[in-house]
């Protein structure tokens, strides 16, 4: 029984749901769908844990949102060679996003200011 409550933990909000959101962005460069699952539990989620998990959830759906219309740009420029580039520097940006995301989740603070376009 503890196991089946150990899933659960990660699918209600608060901080296992947030860490499973990163590492579904993540696992979004070898399994394409992840991070629209990721997102689907972000928009479910937030305001519903209250605290420092909101602030997360916030820049979590900003990161999905802002690394979709990269990855268009990118694809479009991708015919005149610049788009490789582009794709590129999306996917260092999300990984950091990640990482910093991670990072502060770990420690159980909030996200300074999850509405940034930056880290």
């Amino acid at each position: 029984m503890s196991e089946q409550s150990d899933v659960a933990g990660y699918m209600d909000p608060g901080g296992k749901n947030v860490t499973l959101i990163y590492i579904l962005y993540l696992l979004g460069f070898i399994i394409g769908l992840t991070p629209l699952i990721g997102v689907i539990f972000a928009y479910i989620n937030r305001g519903k844990a209250g605290g420092w998990p909101d602030s997360h959830y916030t820049y979590q759906i900003r990161t999905f949102w802002i690394s979709l219309l990269g990855s268009l740009i990118g694809f479009v420029l991708a015919f005149i060679l610049i788009g490789f580039l582009v794709l590129l520097a999306l996917a260092v940006w999300v990984i950091i996003r990640c990482i910093k995301g991670l990072q502060h989740a770990s420690r159980n603070e909030e996200i300074p200011d999850p509405q940034t376009w930056l880290f």
